[in-house]
């Protein structure tokens, strides 16, 4: 029998890439707090908080395989993350218009009967084509990304915001590289191809 799955995470995005997967699994709240520390980079901080959801996770489930994910957007070698309202989305997007900017996302797995732990970043590059006001405009009023980060919804509409994509998991985007997720839980005895 497979080990009991959660997903460390209230995102309705992540549970519907996991779910791609076709493994049946539970959500919980990590509930952890996502400040940065100082001068910490982005790749440690989505790093950090993945281990500290899964590790969460564990509290709640501890017979349990637990997955805990974090993304951060960097631009202009600035950490940005869900912008919440229109105002910043619209600087947000102001910001990337024209620009390749690099989605971090952390993946941990955590076996919580064992202790055992692996994690890794997943990095994802995404070109923005030049984008007018109005354009940035009417994406967000159609689309209301306040809770994305980077302000965008690629799985949408978002996707005409750019010119190219690069990495080797376009769910990373998302918020959840399956790819390696797979890989993850393969190396714990889960095979989703079983």
């Amino acid at each position: 029998m497979p080990p009991h799955l959660v997903l460390a995470s209230t995102s309705v995005y992540r549970q519907a890439l996991l779910q791609k997967l076709g493994l049946a699994f539970e959500c919980c709240n990590p509930n952890i707090d996502e400040t940065p520390k100082v001068d910490e980079s982005a790749q440690a901080l989505v790093l950090r908080l993945a281990q500290a959801k899964a590790l969460a996770g564990g509290e709640y489930f501890p017979n349990s395989l637990i997955i805990g994910s974090d993304q951060v957007a960097v631009i202009d070698g600035r950490i940005i993350g869900k912008p919440h309202h229109f105002d910043n989305a619209v600087a947000q997007l102001t910001q990337a218009s024209g620009k390749a900017i690099t989605f971090y996302t952390g993946l941990a797995l955590y076996n919580a009967a064992t202790g055992a732990m692996t994690a890794e970043v997943e990095p994802f590059t995404v070109h923005f084509r030049h984008l007018s006001h109005a354009q940035i405009v009417a994406y967000i009023e159609k689309e209301e990304p306040y809770y994305c980060a980077g302000s965008f919804k690629s799985e949408g509409l978002g996707i005409a915001l750019f010119t190219q994509l690069e990495g080797r998991d376009p769910n990373t985007l998302v918020g959840l590289p399956l790819i390696l997720l797979t890989e993850m839980l393969l190396a714990q005895g889960v095979d989703v191809l079983a």
